[in-house]
């Protein structure tokens, strides 16, 4: 495992979206590994392969209930609302109040090529809206006015 560059800011790759993974390969293994080690030693709860400059539908989170994989993930259904504090590991010193789904149903595959659909609500819901959007070439900052963004320093920025 090792420890992969988080690309920040303006770094184009982040607004490109990524390609489905066709197979689950020893390098795509590889790539979700090294992301894993990448979130948790920058203290994040969620980490997309875009976000490490590879435009490969992969996602990793944690928001304290274990680590989730998935590949080719997709949202099959949300409901509900919430809006709180939201950050980025690619916008690090950012922050703002994110309206977004309470409850979503996102399927993919996981590491063993199977099929998993995770019912997720609150923090993971969030997390995992988030991390799609990543891969589709979506910032959290789409979502605000410039008034809304509110920076702060990095050690407050940590998340997503």
């Amino acid at each position: 495992m090792a420890i992969r560059m988080i690309r920040t800011g303006t770094d184009p790759v982040l607004r490109k979206v990524a390609k489905p993974v066709p197979a689950i390969t020893p390098v795509i293994m590889k790539l979700m590994d090294d992301m894993a080690q990448t979130m948790y030693d920058a203290n994040g709860v969620g980490l997309a392969a875009v976000q490490v400059g590879i435009l490969k539908r992969v996602i990793v989170m944690d928001v304290g209930e274990g680590l989730i994989e998935l590949v080719n993930p997709e949202i099959v259904e949300t409901s509900g609302s919430q809006t709180d504090s939201e950050g980025c590991l690619s916008l690090p010193g950012i922050r703002g109040e994110v309206e977004r789904a309470m409850n979503a149903t996102v399927k993919g595959l996981n590491r063993d090529g199977e099929e998993v659909v995770i019912h997720a609500s609150g923090l993971l819901a969030r997390c995992a809206l988030h991390e799609v959007d990543h891969l589709n070439g979506i910032l959290f900052t789409d979502y605000l006015s410039p008034d809304q963004i509110v920076y702060v320093s990095e050690k407050e920025s940590v998340g997503e």
